[in-house]
C-alpha cells in the first residue's frame, strides 16, 4: 500500500528523530552494527554530511533518512561519496519510501557533478540503480559483491574506499 511522503533535506529539528529512526531500522537489521545513529551524528558534527535527506509525510513526520559523505579511493579519484546510512522505520519497509530516498540522493550528487557513489550493501537491492561490484575496489575484505560502485563520470575508482572517521564509532 503506497503512503504518500515527501523528500527534503533535513532540518536541525531532525536530528533526534533521525537518530532514534536509524536506530530502530538497524537494531534487527543482520549487517547493523549499532553504531549508525552515531555515524550520522558524527558526519554531522564534523560538517562532513554531504547530503542528508529525509522522508517526510503529508503532517512532517519522519519516515525515512539517508546519508552520503565524500570518500577517499585507493586510487585518488576525488569526487566520490558513499552512501549511507539509509533508514525508514521498519513498520515502513517495503513501501518505496528507501528506494525514493536512494533515487533522489543520486540524482542531486549527479547535479553536483559527482564522479560517482559507492556503499557497501545488498547487491539485490542496489543493483537497480545501476550499483555493481567490481573487484577493483574494496573495503576491508569484504566480499567484493557488497562493495558497490555506481559511476556517473568515468573513470571508476580503484582500490580501497576509505570512509570518513565518523564510521569508526565503537558500539
Amino acid at each position: 500500500m503506497a503512503l504518500p511522503f515527501r523528500l527534503r533535506p533535513e532540518a536541525r529539528e531532525d536530528e533526534d528523530g533521525i537518530r532514534a529512526l536509524v536506530a530502530a531500522a538497524f537494531a534487527q537489521a543482520p549487517h547493523g552494527g549499532g553504531t549508525e545513529g552515531a555515524i550520522v551524528d558524527g558526519l554531522r558534527a564534523a560538517g562532513a554530511l554531504a547530503l542528508s535527506l529525509v522522508a517526510v509525510d503529508e503532517d512532517g513526520g519522519l519516515l525515512g533518512h539517508i546519508a552520503f559523505s565524500a570518500v577517499s579511493v585507493g586510487s585518488g579519484e576525488n569526487g566520490w561519496y558513499g552512501l549511507g546510512p539509509v533508514a525508514v522505520w521498519p513498520q515502513l519497509q517495503r513501501r518505496g519510501i528507501g528506494t525514493a530516498l536512494v533515487s533522489d540522493g543520486l540524482r542531486r550528487l549527479k547535479e553536483r557533478g559527482a564522479k560517482g557513489c559507492v556503499l557497501l550493501g545488498d547487491p539485490a537491492f542496489y543493483s537497480r540503480f545501476g550499483f555493481e561490484s567490481d573487484p577493483a575496489l574494496t573495503y576491508r575484505g569484504l566480499p567484493s559483491e557488497y562493495v558497490q560502485r555506481l559511476v556517473f563520470i568515468p573513470p571508476a575508482p580503484r582500490g580501497e574506499i576509505t570512509y570518513h572517521a565518523a564510521f569508526e564509532v565503537a558500539a
